[in-house]
Protein backbone atom coordinates (compact mmCIF):
# COMPACT_ATOMS: atom_id res chain seq x y z
CA UNK A 1 0.00 0.00 0.00
CA UNK A 2 1.45 3.61 -0.91
CA UNK A 3 2.38 5.92 2.24
CA UNK A 4 -0.66 7.84 2.95
CA UNK A 5 -1.15 11.35 5.74
CA UNK A 6 -4.99 10.48 5.78
CA UNK A 7 -5.86 11.90 9.46
CA UNK A 8 -2.56 13.63 10.45
CA UNK A 9 -2.15 17.01 10.87
CA UNK A 10 0.29 18.17 7.99
CA UNK A 11 2.16 21.48 8.65
CA UNK A 12 4.15 22.46 5.60
CA UNK A 13 7.05 24.87 6.44
CA UNK A 14 9.76 26.58 4.76
CA UNK A 15 13.33 26.54 5.52
CA UNK A 16 13.61 29.72 6.83
CA UNK A 17 10.52 29.85 8.96
CA UNK A 18 11.73 26.32 10.60
CA UNK A 19 15.21 27.58 11.18
CA UNK A 20 17.29 30.68 11.11
CA UNK A 21 18.23 31.00 7.73
CA UNK A 22 18.43 35.20 7.31
CA UNK A 23 22.10 35.23 6.66
CA UNK A 24 22.06 32.76 3.76
CA UNK A 25 19.11 34.39 3.04
CA UNK A 26 20.42 37.67 2.37
CA UNK A 27 22.63 36.18 0.21
CA UNK A 28 19.81 34.54 -1.86
CA UNK A 29 18.24 37.92 -2.18
CA UNK A 30 21.12 39.49 -3.83
CA UNK A 31 20.55 37.25 -7.22
CA UNK A 32 23.34 35.18 -6.77
CA UNK A 33 22.07 31.59 -6.06
CA UNK A 34 25.22 30.16 -7.07
CA UNK A 35 27.12 32.09 -3.94
CA UNK A 36 24.42 30.70 -1.76
CA UNK A 37 24.37 27.37 -3.07
CA UNK A 38 28.00 27.32 -2.49
CA UNK A 39 27.11 28.81 1.35
CA UNK A 40 25.19 26.15 2.39
CA UNK A 41 27.23 23.39 1.01
CA UNK A 42 30.44 24.99 2.67
CA UNK A 43 27.99 25.43 5.79
CA UNK A 44 26.54 21.46 5.60
CA UNK A 45 28.16 20.20 8.24
CA UNK A 46 27.04 23.23 10.61
CA UNK A 47 23.45 22.86 11.91
CA UNK A 48 21.02 25.89 11.50
CA UNK A 49 19.46 27.62 14.73
CA UNK A 50 15.96 26.84 15.21
CA UNK A 51 14.24 29.79 14.06
CA UNK A 52 10.64 31.28 14.77
CA UNK A 53 8.21 28.30 14.01
CA UNK A 54 11.09 25.47 15.66
CA UNK A 55 8.91 25.16 19.09
CA UNK A 56 5.78 24.98 17.76
CA UNK A 57 7.24 22.20 15.03
CA UNK A 58 9.04 20.10 17.80
CA UNK A 59 6.18 19.91 20.06
CA UNK A 60 2.94 19.15 17.33
CA UNK A 61 5.83 15.99 16.27
CA UNK A 62 5.62 15.24 19.88
CA UNK A 63 1.88 14.24 19.63
CA UNK A 64 3.21 10.89 17.90
CA UNK A 65 4.16 7.87 19.10
CA UNK A 66 5.96 4.86 18.16
CA UNK A 67 2.35 3.26 17.38
CA UNK A 68 0.29 6.00 15.87
CA UNK A 69 1.76 9.19 13.94
CA UNK A 70 -0.58 12.12 14.12
CA UNK A 71 1.08 15.19 12.78
CA UNK A 72 3.59 15.54 9.65
CA UNK A 73 5.67 18.13 9.06
CA UNK A 74 7.05 19.03 5.62
CA UNK A 75 9.33 21.15 4.62
CA UNK A 76 8.25 23.15 1.44
CA UNK A 77 10.80 25.45 0.38
CA UNK A 78 12.29 27.66 -2.53
CA UNK A 79 15.47 26.20 -1.86
CA UNK A 80 17.44 24.24 -3.82
CA UNK A 81 18.19 20.01 -3.08
CA UNK A 82 21.60 20.91 -1.49
CA UNK A 83 20.26 23.89 0.69
CA UNK A 84 17.57 21.10 1.38
CA UNK A 85 20.09 18.35 2.58
CA UNK A 86 21.45 20.99 5.34
CA UNK A 87 17.51 21.64 6.52
CA UNK A 88 17.11 18.34 6.87
CA UNK A 89 20.52 17.84 9.02
CA UNK A 90 19.89 20.35 10.86
CA UNK A 91 16.41 18.97 11.85
CA UNK A 92 18.30 16.13 13.11
CA UNK A 93 20.96 17.56 14.55
CA UNK A 94 18.48 19.61 16.49
CA UNK A 95 16.23 16.70 17.47
CA UNK A 96 13.39 17.29 15.37
CA UNK A 97 12.45 13.86 13.28
CA UNK A 98 11.66 14.98 9.45
CA UNK A 99 11.03 13.09 6.64
CA UNK A 100 9.76 14.62 3.95
CA UNK A 101 10.65 17.51 1.76
CA UNK A 102 10.01 19.78 -1.43
CA UNK A 103 12.73 21.77 -2.65
CA UNK A 104 12.31 24.08 -5.93
CA UNK A 105 14.96 26.10 -6.64
CA UNK A 106 13.26 29.33 -6.68
CA UNK A 107 10.10 28.23 -8.00
CA UNK A 108 7.09 29.00 -5.92
CA UNK A 109 6.32 26.06 -4.00
CA UNK A 110 2.94 26.55 -3.06
CA UNK A 111 1.29 24.43 -5.36
CA UNK A 112 2.71 21.46 -3.80
CA UNK A 113 -0.01 22.34 -0.85
CA UNK A 114 -2.39 20.13 -2.69
CA UNK A 115 -0.94 17.14 -3.23
CA UNK A 116 -0.11 17.37 0.51
CA UNK A 117 -3.25 17.90 1.73
CA UNK A 118 -2.36 20.51 4.23
CA UNK A 119 -3.72 22.16 7.11
CA UNK A 120 -0.93 24.57 7.85
CA UNK A 121 1.61 26.36 5.53
CA UNK A 122 4.13 28.71 7.58
CA UNK A 123 6.89 30.33 4.88
CA UNK A 124 8.66 33.39 5.46
CA UNK A 125 7.44 34.62 2.05
CA UNK A 126 5.05 36.61 1.19
CA UNK A 127 3.54 36.13 -2.11
CA UNK A 128 3.82 32.17 -1.45
CA UNK A 129 1.68 32.93 1.40
CA UNK A 130 -0.83 34.63 -0.42
CA UNK A 131 -1.27 32.56 -3.23
CA UNK A 132 -1.24 29.52 -0.95
CA UNK A 133 -4.76 31.65 0.82
CA UNK A 134 -6.13 32.33 -2.72
CA UNK A 135 -5.98 28.21 -2.81
CA UNK A 136 -7.98 28.21 0.59
CA UNK A 137 -5.25 26.75 2.51
CA UNK A 138 -4.35 28.48 5.83
CA UNK A 139 -1.00 29.97 5.43
CA UNK A 140 0.81 32.80 7.42
CA UNK A 141 3.94 34.73 6.53
CA UNK A 142 6.33 34.34 9.48
CA UNK A 143 8.20 37.41 11.24
CA UNK A 144 11.36 36.02 11.30
CA UNK A 145 12.19 38.76 13.69
CA UNK A 146 9.66 37.41 16.22
CA UNK A 147 10.71 36.93 19.98
CA UNK A 148 11.27 33.11 20.53
CA UNK A 149 9.08 30.73 21.81
CA UNK A 150 8.67 30.68 25.83
CA UNK A 151 10.01 27.36 27.54
CA UNK A 152 7.48 27.44 30.30
CA UNK A 153 5.19 24.85 28.96
CA UNK A 154 7.33 21.66 27.55
CA UNK A 155 4.24 19.28 27.49
CA UNK A 156 1.76 22.14 25.85
CA UNK A 157 1.64 23.11 22.49
CA UNK A 158 -0.16 26.98 23.00
CA UNK A 159 -1.98 28.56 19.44
CA UNK A 160 -3.41 31.64 19.77
CA UNK A 161 -5.59 32.97 17.00
CA UNK A 162 -6.80 36.49 15.75
CA UNK A 163 -11.00 36.27 15.27
CA UNK A 164 -12.68 38.24 12.47
CA UNK A 165 -10.71 37.34 9.19
CA UNK A 166 -8.52 34.50 10.58
CA UNK A 167 -10.71 31.67 12.45
CA UNK A 168 -13.99 34.01 11.01
CA UNK A 169 -14.96 35.87 7.68
CA UNK A 170 -13.94 39.45 7.76
CA UNK A 171 -18.09 40.30 7.49
CA UNK A 172 -18.02 42.00 10.60
CA UNK A 173 -14.90 44.35 9.69
CA UNK A 174 -16.83 44.67 6.47
CA UNK A 175 -19.64 46.17 8.13
CA UNK A 176 -17.88 48.78 10.28
CA UNK A 177 -15.92 49.85 7.14
CA UNK A 178 -19.01 50.65 5.79
CA UNK A 179 -21.38 52.04 8.70
CA UNK A 180 -19.15 52.85 11.45
CA UNK A 181 -19.07 51.36 14.95
CA UNK A 182 -22.34 51.83 15.84
CA UNK A 183 -23.41 49.71 12.61
CA UNK A 184 -21.55 47.21 13.49
CA UNK A 185 -22.46 46.69 16.90
CA UNK A 186 -26.19 47.31 15.19
CA UNK A 187 -25.49 44.23 13.44
CA UNK A 188 -23.35 41.98 15.68
CA UNK A 189 -26.00 41.89 18.44
CA UNK A 190 -28.77 41.58 15.72
CA UNK A 191 -26.91 38.30 14.45
CA UNK A 192 -25.89 37.11 17.83
CA UNK A 193 -27.44 33.85 17.16
CA UNK A 194 -25.84 33.74 13.60
CA UNK A 195 -22.85 31.67 13.09
CA UNK A 196 -20.23 33.70 11.27
CA UNK A 197 -18.78 32.15 8.18
CA UNK A 198 -15.56 30.56 8.25
CA UNK A 199 -12.59 32.60 7.85
CA UNK A 200 -9.16 30.85 6.16
CA UNK A 201 -8.32 29.42 9.64
CA UNK A 202 -10.99 27.37 10.09
CA UNK A 203 -9.72 24.39 8.37
CA UNK A 204 -6.48 24.23 10.96
CA UNK A 205 -8.99 25.03 14.14
CA UNK A 206 -10.90 21.61 13.12
CA UNK A 207 -7.43 19.99 12.64
CA UNK A 208 -6.16 20.95 16.05
CA UNK A 209 -9.78 20.12 17.74
CA UNK A 210 -9.20 16.36 16.03
CA UNK A 211 -5.38 16.18 17.30
CA UNK A 212 -6.78 17.38 20.77
CA UNK A 213 -9.66 14.90 21.22
CA UNK A 214 -6.79 12.33 20.14
CA UNK A 215 -4.37 13.06 22.33
CA UNK A 216 -0.95 12.48 22.54
CA UNK A 217 1.26 9.55 24.07
CA UNK A 218 1.69 8.19 27.54
CA UNK A 219 4.91 6.60 26.79
CA UNK A 220 3.84 3.47 27.54
CA UNK A 221 3.94 2.63 24.06
CA UNK A 222 7.40 4.03 23.90
CA UNK A 223 6.58 7.28 21.99
CA UNK A 224 6.71 10.40 23.51
CA UNK A 225 5.75 11.88 26.99
CA UNK A 226 1.51 13.22 26.70
CA UNK A 227 1.43 15.92 25.01
CA UNK A 228 -1.57 18.50 25.75
CA UNK A 229 -2.31 21.33 23.31
CA UNK A 230 -4.46 24.81 24.57
CA UNK A 231 -6.02 26.60 22.01
CA UNK A 232 -7.37 31.22 22.92
CA UNK A 233 -8.73 33.45 21.27
CA UNK A 234 -7.32 36.74 21.17
CA UNK A 235 -9.50 39.09 19.94
CA UNK A 236 -10.55 43.22 19.87
CA UNK A 237 -13.99 42.34 20.13
CA UNK A 238 -16.00 43.08 22.98
CA UNK A 239 -19.61 43.09 24.56
CA UNK A 240 -21.84 42.44 22.86
CA UNK A 241 -19.97 41.39 19.88
CA UNK A 242 -18.43 38.94 21.88
CA UNK A 243 -21.32 36.59 21.98
CA UNK A 244 -21.32 35.93 18.31
CA UNK A 245 -17.89 34.84 18.32
CA UNK A 246 -18.66 32.45 21.07
CA UNK A 247 -22.20 31.34 19.63
CA UNK A 248 -19.99 30.78 15.80
CA UNK A 249 -17.64 28.25 18.05
CA UNK A 250 -20.24 26.13 19.88
CA UNK A 251 -22.42 25.85 16.24
CA UNK A 252 -19.04 24.37 15.02
CA UNK A 253 -18.60 22.24 18.17
CA UNK A 254 -15.51 23.47 18.49
CA UNK A 255 -14.56 25.09 22.09
CA UNK A 256 -11.22 27.20 22.68
CA UNK A 257 -9.68 27.08 25.72
CA UNK A 258 -9.35 30.43 26.44
CA UNK A 259 -10.46 33.66 24.97
CA UNK A 260 -9.65 37.22 25.77
CA UNK A 261 -12.16 39.68 24.03
CA UNK A 262 -9.47 43.51 24.32
CA UNK A 263 -11.69 45.66 23.05
CA UNK A 264 -8.89 47.25 21.65
CA UNK A 265 -6.25 46.81 24.15
CA UNK A 266 -3.02 46.11 22.91
CA UNK A 267 -2.64 42.22 22.61
CA UNK A 268 1.30 41.73 22.93
CA UNK A 269 1.08 41.88 27.13
CA UNK A 270 -1.64 39.31 26.90
CA UNK A 271 -0.13 36.84 24.61
CA UNK A 272 3.16 37.38 26.25
CA UNK A 273 0.87 35.79 29.29
CA UNK A 274 -0.54 33.00 27.52
CA UNK A 275 2.41 32.19 25.96
CA UNK A 276 1.76 30.80 22.32
CA UNK A 277 3.89 28.68 20.92
CA UNK A 278 2.51 30.50 17.56
CA UNK A 279 -0.02 33.58 16.98
CA UNK A 280 -1.61 34.57 13.79
CA UNK A 281 -3.29 37.73 12.97
CA UNK A 282 -4.70 39.33 10.20
CA UNK A 283 -3.25 42.91 10.52
CA UNK A 284 0.36 43.73 10.19
CA UNK A 285 0.32 46.73 13.34
CA UNK A 286 -0.43 43.77 15.31
CA UNK A 287 1.09 41.38 14.43
CA UNK A 288 4.33 43.56 14.89
CA UNK A 289 3.54 44.10 17.67
CA UNK A 290 2.68 40.18 18.97
CA UNK A 291 6.54 39.69 17.39
CA UNK A 292 8.08 41.59 20.28
CA UNK A 293 6.40 39.06 22.58
CA UNK A 294 6.11 35.70 20.95
CA UNK A 295 6.44 33.90 17.68
CA UNK A 296 3.98 35.42 15.26
CA UNK A 297 2.56 35.25 11.95
CA UNK A 298 1.02 37.52 9.17
CA UNK A 299 -2.43 36.38 8.01
CA UNK A 300 -2.58 38.51 4.68
CA UNK A 301 -6.93 37.72 4.46
CA UNK A 302 -9.42 39.76 4.34
CA UNK A 303 -10.45 43.54 3.89
CA UNK A 304 -7.80 44.83 5.98
CA UNK A 305 -4.98 43.16 3.33
CA UNK A 306 -6.87 44.88 -0.05
CA UNK A 307 -5.76 47.57 -1.96
CA UNK A 308 -6.48 50.76 -0.25
CA UNK A 309 -9.21 51.60 -3.10
CA UNK A 310 -11.12 48.67 -1.32
CA UNK A 311 -10.38 49.17 1.90
CA UNK A 312 -11.72 52.65 3.39
CA UNK A 313 -11.46 53.83 6.83
CA UNK A 314 -9.78 52.63 9.89
CA UNK A 315 -9.67 49.11 11.41
CA UNK A 316 -12.78 48.05 12.78
CA UNK A 317 -12.62 46.16 16.76
CA UNK A 318 -13.35 43.23 15.77
CA UNK A 319 -9.98 41.35 14.91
Amino acid sequence: MPASLQDQLVVAISSRALFDFEEENHLFETGDAAAYMRLQLDRLDAPARPGVAFALVKKLLAFNTLERKRVEVVMLSRNDPVSGMRAFRSAAANGVALERGVFTQGRAPFGYLRPLGAHLFLSANEADVKQALALGFPAARVLTESAPASEAHPDEVRIAFDGDAVLFSDEAERIYQSGGIAAFHTHEREKARQPLPPGPFKPLLDALNRLQNAGGGDGSDGGAPKMRLRTALVTARSAPAHERAIQTLMAWRIAVDEAMFLGGLPKGGFLREFAPDFFFDDQTGHTEHAARHVPAGHVAAGVANEPPARSQGAKPPTA
